[in-house]
């Protein structure tokens, strides 16, 4: 099972391409490692404050891969540098 998720975000903190560039490899990296996902910034390349970020997780149990990304998306949620401003899920 792969759950995908899209998440369109605000930066607060930024101020240049470059600020959004540490913020976001900042919240990629830490996703990256802790739980083992696939993600990256797809749109909105050039837009110093939004963000279009697109994770997934892959595992043999529905449930489990669901339970990744909510988890994700729960650390998207608490982050003080961003705002949620959109998310879609799509499982296949």
């Amino acid at each position: 099972m792969i759950t995908v998720c899209q998440i369109e975000i605000y930066i607060y903190e930024s101020n240049s391409l470059k600020d959004k560039r540490r913020i976001l490899k900042s919240i990629i990296d830490k996703l990256k490692n802790k739980y083992n996902i696939t993600i990256a910034e797809t749109d909105y390349n050039d837009k110093w404050n939004r963000s279009i970020i697109t994770f997934a997780a892959v595992s043999n149990s529905g449930k489990f891969s669901d339970k990744i990304i909510n988890q994700v998306e729960k650390y998207f949620e608490i982050d003080g540098r961003i705002e949620v401003l959109k998310r879609e899920i799509y499982r296949c």
